[in-house]
C-alpha cells in the first residue's frame, strides 16, 4: 500500500497588525491563497483579543498557537493551522525570546504519522549605529540556530518562517549598494543566513526553487513615497525547511497586491505548498 501523503500549503505574513489588517481585508486574499497553515508576525494585539480576530479573518474551524509581547502593541506572532496543533511552545525559557512575542511554534501531525514542527519568528530590526540593539539581534539569531537544532534533532520536519529583517544576498534588496553594513543588509547577520545555509543544511526554499536564485521577489516596500509602485523592496521573509521538508517543496510564489490601494500590509505573504 503507497504511505499517504498531504498536500500542505504554508503561508508567511507580517500583518502589521492584525486589527488594521482585518479591516483592509485580509480576509479576501485568506479565502483565495489556498493555505492551510499561516503564521503572522507582528500580531500586536492581546491573548484575549486575538482568537476573535483570527475568527474575524480567516472563519472558523483553525486553530491558532500565539505568543504575546509584555509591551503592548508591539510584535507578538502566531501560527494558524486548519490542522489540529498538537502542541504549542512559545520556547520562553530561552531568554532571548522570554515576553518578546517573537517566537511560537506548533506541532503538526502530517498523513504519513510524522511531526512537522513549524515556527512563526519576528526578528529584531536592529541598528547598525546602536551596538547595544545590534548585539541583541544578533544574540536572537544565535538563540534561533540552537533552538532550531534543538528542534531538528529527533528528526522531526522543522519549517522556520517569518519576518527575519535580513535581506540575505545582494539581489534581496533593489538598493543593496546604499544599505550594505546598514540593519538588514549587515555582514554579521548574513552570516547568521550563510551557516544556515551552508554549514547547517537548512535551505531557502522559495531560493531552492526559483528558476533564478537572484531574481526572487521583494517581500516588503516602506509605505513612504513610492517604493511599491516602483518595487524598490526588500525581501527579508522567508521559509527555511530542513533538509527533508524541504525536499517536499513543490512551488513557492509572493501574494504581491496588484496595487497600493489594495495592500492590507506593508509585507506580502511568501507562500509554498509541500507534497507531505
Amino acid at each position: 500500500m503507497p504511505a499517504k501523503t498531504t498536500t500542505l500549503t504554508v503561508a508567511t505574513a507580517n500583518v502589521n497588525g492584525i486589527r488594521a489588517a482585518a479591516r483592509k481585508d485580509m480576509a479576501a486574499w485568506v479565502a483565495e491563497s489556498g493555505a492551510d497553515v499561516v503564521t503572522l508576525q507582528e500580531v500586536r494585539a492581546p491573548d484575549d483579543l486575538v482568537l476573535g480576530l483570527v475568527a474575524e479573518v480567516f472563519g472558523e474551524g483553525w486553530h491558532t498557537a500565539h505568543s504575546e509581547a509584555v509591551a503592548k502593541g508591539r510584535a507578538g506572532v502566531a501560527v494558524v493551522s486548519r490542522l489540529p496543533i498538537d502542541r504549542a511552545h512559545t520556547a520562553d525559557d530561552e531568554p532571548n525570546f522570554t515576553g518578546k512575542g517573537r517566537w511560537q511554534e506548533a506541532d503538526l501531525t502530517v498523513a504519513d504519522g510524522s511531526t512537522l514542527t513549524v515556527v512563526s519568528a519576528y526578528a529584531h530590526t536592529g541598528d547598525a549605529d546602536d551596538e547595544e540593539r545590534m548585539a541583541e539581534k544578533l544574540a536572537w539569531f544565535d538563540a534561533a540556530t540552537d533552538r532550531l537544532e534543538a528542534l531538528r534533532a529527533d528528526g522531526r520536519h522543522v519549517l522556520f518562517t517569518g519576518d527575519l529583517n535580513v535581506a540575505h544576498r545582494d539581489s534581496d534588496l533593489k538598493n543593496w549598494k546604499g544599505n550594505v553594513g546598514k540593519a538588514g543588509c549587515h555582514p554579521d547577520e548574513r552570516a547568521k543566513f550563510d551557516r544556515w545555509t551552508d554549514e547547517l543544511g537548512w535551505v531557502d526554499v522559495a531560493r531552492a526553487l526559483a528558476d533564478d536564485p537572484d531574481d526572487l521577489p521583494y517581500t516588503w516596500w516602506s509605505y513612504r513615497g513610492k517604493a511599491f509602485d516602483t518595487d524598490a523592496g526588500w525581501r527579508i521573509d522567508y521559509q527555511f525547511a530542513s533538509p527533508e521538508l524541504a525536499a517536499c517543496a513543490t512551488s513557492a510564489r509572493v501574494d504581491r497586491a496588484a496595487a497600493y490601494d489594495q495592500r492590507w500590509s506593508d509585507h506580502s505573504p511568501v507562500v509554498v505548498t509541500y507534497e507531505l
